[in-house]
């Protein structure tokens, strides 16, 4: 966003960050302190200007825009306060941060998230991520990073950081789409019997848990399908094995491999006992997000095409492996899918022009399946007008003569 003040106007040039976001957004992102209602009466009233036209409060932006902004409208009332937008961490906490951090682009910032570690706060959960990114806010002007999608306290490994708020909306959507691609790897108990294979099982919380919880079902659950490959083996005491989510439910990984009868060695609470092995194997979750390849947006000079990371494993993950036999170089992470171009705005348009066309054909055609069986059934013979009720017949006397 670049302002260009005029005596009684102010203009601003839409920037890379703003591209495809709603007029209203823009405000509630860049002039806060304007509210919806007075956006909407300036628009309303032609005082809102893109490119010198009248805009509407749904109007797309797009890069290079001028949007002409009319004087005002900026004072908050006197009783409302704002929090303050940084918190203040500790030196500790700032070296925390940053010590996470593998890669760092003018999109994005990528952390190796540690185990144990929340991703987000929560009941009795003080200490997470979201409360370590104000370690990367340098100044006023730098806006907040957002977390665009999540790993288990458990599960270590890539975690994407969105700089701006343009790039978290761009890497949402990549991830809502399924076209970012994801490789954990873990161990598991014994070896399943294919070497690879799709697990496909709807997952629902599971009654009781308060959400807590996941399991298989069939009837009420979401859609649910992992991907897996054995990488080596320890005999039949336990496996490697690479894990791609083709969807993205709470805990997923974890429930489809307890289902198949492959716990996550360390995972307690979805395979019992069980999920533990004996000797020098350590007793945390061995699950980690080894590898994450996303379109990154263009967001300045140098940036935008593919954002490739690869975390390590954690200490006690790497000592397992030493203790199992497993050789890390045995596998890449490389996607076990083939990956899915991403459509063009004019694709995603055609796309939703031949969804709706397909609703009103499927809505059109019980309508017309009643109305042909109307017109071909037999019409019911009429029946016969009764007569108007007369005097009632009775037996006929004789006269006497």
């Amino acid at each position: 966003m670049i302002e260009q003040p005029t005596d009684n106007v102010r203009q601003f040039t839409v920037g890379e960050d703003d591209d495809g976001i709603r007029l209203d957004r823009w405000f509630k992102r860049n002039l806060p302190q304007i509210g919806f209602a007075t956006v909407s009466r300036w628009a309303r009233t032609g005082q809102i200007r893109v490119d010198g036209k009248r805009a509407k409060p749904e109007d797309r932006l797009a890069t290079g825009q001028v949007l002409r902004v009319p004087p005002g409208g900026e004072d908050a009332p006197a009783t409302k306060k704002s929090a303050p937008r940084v918190r203040t961490l500790s030196p500790e906490q700032i070296a925390e941060a940053r010590g996470m951090v593998i890669r760092e682009t003018p999109s994005a910032i990528v952390l190796n998230k540690p185990p144990g570690l929340a991703t987000q706060g929560g009941s009795k959960t003080t200490k997470h991520v979201d409360g370590l990114l104000d370690a990367f806010v340098t100044d006023e002007r730098t806006p907040r990073p957002r977390l665009v999608h999540r790993l288990d306290k458990d599960t270590s490994g890539v975690l994407l950081i969105a700089r701006t708020p343009g790039s978290a909306a761009s890497f949402s959507k990549r991830f809502a789409s399924r076209s970012a691609r994801k490789v954990y790897w873990a161990l598991v108990v014994g070896v399943p019997d294919l070497a690879e294979g799709v697990i496909d099982a709807p997952l629902a919380k599971q009654p009781g848990t308060g959400g807590e919880k996941m399991h298989i079902d069939e009837e009420n659950g979401a859609a649910a399908k992992t991907r897996y490959r054995v990488v080596d083996r320890a005999g039949q005491r336990a496996a490697w094995v690479e894990l791609e989510p083709l969807t993205g439910r709470t805990h997923q990984l974890r429930v489809h491999m307890a289902a198949i009868g492959h716990p996550i060695v360390g995972d307690g609470k979805y395979g019992g006992p069980d999920a533990f092995l004996t000797g020098a194997v350590s007793r945390k979750m061995h699950l980690h997000a080894r590898r994450l390849i996303i379109s990154e947006p263009k967001v300045g000079e140098g940036s935008g095409g593919k954002l490739d990371v690869t975390a390590d494993l954690p200490p006690h993950f790497a000592m397992s492996m030493e203790v199992l036999g497993f050789d890390e170089s045995l596998s890449d992470a490389a996607p076990l899918r083939e990956e899915t171009p991403e459509k063009t705005g004019e694709e995603k348009k055609q796309a939703a022009r031949r969804h709706f066309k397909q609703a009103r054909k499927e809505t059109r055609a019980p309508r017309r399946a009643r109305g042909a069986a109307a017109a071909t059934k037999p019409k019911a013979k009429a029946k016969p007008k009764s007569k108007p009720p007369g005097k009632p017949k009775g037996p006929t006397k004789s006269r006497g003569r």
